[in-house]
């Protein structure tokens, strides 16, 4: 019993100090939204467009929305941060920086909670110092863990849309070719490529999706490359953006950056193969290197031992 009250005393301090972190926390980024809302209203073009931003994407829960209106994501830079890295991972919903934050604290008040209640359970429960030491750590992990599942997702999703996407132009391509606008073009691809791309059939969906909607091909075009943050497409929707400013062939040049696209594809295979002899070495000298060397030596050993080792020890004597 006295170790339990002990345990509950040390959880009630760690929440304290837990508290007042986030207090402070608090405080400073109330502190920071305010200058920056003060330097916004020198910015009217921009502010109205970050505030048609926000009406856009409203989360309908009410318990979300209240949670993002009392936390750090009522701050539309932060909000829009988060919001772009979770779309990135793949979560698009709106209510996906609410229920980041949500699980983020959970955890990180969760596993804390979670340590200190099993320490009641054992014969030796850990106290002191290290007890809080332990749970501060596994707030601080709790809190780090989720922004890095999330990183490493966008960069998995990344990966993913890089590799897919010369597939995809090249059917653009051959669309383009067969006399299909741009406009069909996505939308036939995406069709295509529905099943064994779905990373790109996406998004080429959502351009086709805002093409309809009245959007220019520029803005389209653009949001395209801001959705999927990889280099290739970027440099593809620039492309068509000035190959259609000029009145080029868009046929002619799609076929020109897919060539380029299949060297590139060639070049970071050759490349990845090259590495290979690099990396083989790490191994051949950790793991067959030592067998070599003992199986060369050992004979020569077994011979010290057997006739050195005695000749040394009857001239001691």
């Amino acid at each position: 019993m006295t170790d339990l009250i002990v345990i509950f005393v040390e959880f009630a301090i760690f929440a304290l100090v837990v508290g007042m972190t986030l207090v402070i926390s608090r405080r400073v980024q109330t502190a920071a939204l305010t200058g920056r809302r003060l330097r916004g209203e020198a910015k009217g073009d921009e502010g109205v467009h970050r505030a048609s931003i926000v009406q856009d994407r409203r989360v309908k829960n009410p318990l979300l929305a209240w949670i993002q209106s009392s936390s750090s994501l009522k701050d539309d830079a932060d909000r829009s941060k988060l919001e772009k890295s979770l779309r990135d991972a793949g979560f698009e919903s709106p209510s996906a920086p609410a229920l980041f934050f949500v699980i983020r604290f959970g955890l990180a008040i969760g596993l804390p909670f979670l340590f200190l209640i099993s320490q009641s359970f054992r014969s030796h429960p850990m106290t002191g110092i290290p007890l809080i030491f332990v749970a501060l750590f596994l707030c601080g992990v709790s809190l780090i863990l989720p922004q890095a599942a999330v990183d490493r997702m966008a960069g998995a999703r990344r990966e993913a849309l890089e590799r897919e996407f010369p597939d995809a132009l090249d059917l653009m391509v051959v669309c383009v070719e067969a006399g299909l606008g741009i406009e069909a073009a996505f939308i036939r691809v995406g069709e295509e490529v529905h099943e064994s791309h779905p990373r790109i059939s996406q998004e080429f969906e959502k351009v086709s999706h805002e093409l309809r909607a009245g959007r220019t091909r520029a803005e389209a075009l653009r949001n395209l490359g801001a959705r999927t943050g990889v280099d290739a497409v970027n440099s593809f929707a620039t492309l068509l953006i000035q190959t259609d400013a000029l009145g080029a062939s868009v046929g002619q040049t799609l076929r020109i950056y897919s060539q380029e696209m299949r060297e590139t594809r060639f070049l970071k295979a050759e490349e990845k193969a090259m590495r290979i002899p690099v990396l083989m070495t790490i191994p051949l000298v950790a793991c067959i290197l030592p067998v070599i060397i003992t199986a060369l030596l050992l004979p020569a050993i077994i011979d010290v031992m057997r006739t050195l080792v005695p000749a040394l020890t009857h001239m001691g004597h």
